[in-house]
């Protein structure tokens, strides 16, 4: 539904409702981070975002800030209200009771439950729809949730880190290469503070013994670490299973791995969830479905080169963070990805270029994986 009113104004304060509701990325799972702005003759007079674990939704809650004043005000909000019955009313019900004028909306919801169900209603009762406005951030801020209700899985970053010649790892056994600066590492965890799993595969578990948390001032986040290994692999006293009072731990390993094993790693308080294989490996078709089900919808893959270059290669990786520091190994190493997978980055057909910025001595390059037009998601 088109047009009406300043386009540079709705736009601007589109992008605030979309600012306030990163601030629930990694938290609002499984329901999309959203977030809603009531706005009258300029003044913000409430706010919202959707809250954790899902409930309450953003638009309620910043229509009960706003109060009686919402009468007449514009509703500036990310995705669609939702327009059907579930734990809680429909969002739509909440904003036709309020009195609000004029909905300017970001993303229509893909959900089959809603799909435009939710802008016909407001509509019909007489309210002013205006939208998409800023669509292409709110694709990029809901695409989490866009992955779940159309392929039934989460939405995927792979974190790659590499020296300037293109190297991972200083090769076997030569322990773990720091590559990257202080700036870089603290952008790092911000993106595990957005994520609701952080990923790794059992070589890079048993090369670098990671702790994978988020370890950030004043930032309380703790996203489930996830590490694929399908013959259990883990040892006992690594970094991942002492740290579990810090932060959950799911290690995925194969239907058929020995009991005993699993046992003694549940009882140490990992969760283990077994993946179905497909040619010695873990299934990724398995393991995403099940992420779902668990009610993950973003995914950090902070793998090796191994996992990285399957996750391209395979067209599972939604989004590549590549991180390249200015300096060089000058010998043989491990290289960060295949050709293959480096060729499928610089492919504009397959990845576009969104993003390339410096931290300090790193230089940050954020692909995205270039969609279907005709795809409905």
């Amino acid at each position: 539904m088109a047009g009406g009113g300043d386009l540079a104004e709705h736009t601007r304060w589109m992008r605030a409702a979309l600012a306030l509701g990163r601030r629930s990325m990694g938290l609002a799972a499984p329901n999309p981070a959203v977030g809603a702005i009531v706005v009258k003759n300029g003044i913000v007079l409430g706010r919202g975002v959707t809250a954790p674990g899902g409930r309450p939704h953003a638009e309620p809650q910043a229509l009960a800030e706003a109060g009686v004043a919402a009468r007449g005000a514009t509703l500036y909000v990310t995705l669609e209200p939702c327009n059907h019955h579930g734990r809680t009313p429909p969002c739509t019900e909440a904003v036709l009771e309020a009195g609000i004028a004029r909905v300017v909306f970001g993303l229509r919801d893909p959900d089959p439950r809603v799909a435009g169900s939710g802008l016909e209603r407001l509509h019909h009762h007489g309210v002013a729809v205006i939208g998409p406005v800023a669509e292409d951030e709110a694709r990029r801020d809901h695409l989490g949730h866009r992955r779940r209700v159309r392929k039934g899985r989460p939405a995927i970053t792979v974190k790659m880190a590499e020296t300037a010649d293109g190297f991972a790892g200083d090769g076997p056994g030569a322990g773990r290469l720091l590559i990257t600066d202080a700036d870089a590492n603290r952008a790092v965890h911000r993106l595990r503070a957005l994520s609701d799993v952080v990923m790794v595969g059992s070589g890079t578990a048993l090369s670098d013994d990671p702790l994978l948390t988020v370890r950030l001032p004043g930032v309380a986040r703790r996203p489930v670490r996830l590490v694929l290994d399908t013959h259990l692999r883990l040892p006992e006293q690594s970094a991942l299973i002492r740290s579990i009072s810090a932060a959950p731990l799911i290690i995925a390993t194969a239907e058929e791995t020995e009991p005993e094993r699993i046992e003694r790693l549940e009882a140490l308080g990992a969760t283990i969830m077994r993946v179905g294989s497909d040619r010695g490996r873990l299934a990724f078709g398995d393991l995403f479905s099940q992420l779902v089900q668990r009610g993950f919808t973003r995914v950090l893959c902070e793998g090796g080169p191994t996992l990285a270059s399957a996750l391209i290669g395979e067209e599972w990786a939604d989004g590549i963070i590549l991180i390249t520091s200015d300096r060089r190994l000058d010998r043989n190493g491990i290289p960060s990805v295949t050709p293959d997978a480096r060729d499928a980055l610089a492919d504009p057909a397959t990845f576009a270029l969104h993003k390339d910025v410096r931290r300090g001595a790193d230089r940050f390059r954020c692909y995205e994986r270039i969609e279907n037009p005709c795809s409905p998601d």
